[in-house]
């Protein structure tokens, strides 16, 4: 999530952050330029997840034993 500021509230900050010393004002300023600089995604390829589950049921046993593990909220007592 992004937040967009009006001038009159950057204005407000700036206000604020001249009041610090000169090397928290250098470290502010590293931490937002490396905020702001463009990573590079690497690529990832959907494939190199197949085969990673391995199960000797069906795809309907499956869903059967997940349904059946299910629990309802009102069945639990404390």
């Amino acid at each position: 999530m992004r937040i967009t500021l009006k001038n009159s509230t950057i204005d407000k900050y700036f206000g604020f952050l001249t009041r610090l010393d000169n090397s928290s004002k250098k470290r502010l300023i590293v931490k937002l330029t490396e905020s702001i600089e463009v990573r590079e995604l690497k690529p990832f390829d959907l494939k190199s997840l197949h085969g990673a589950w391995e199960d000797s049921r069906t795809s309907d046993e499956i869903i059967s034993d997940i349904r059946n593990s299910r629990v309802e909220k009102k069945s639990i007592e404390f």
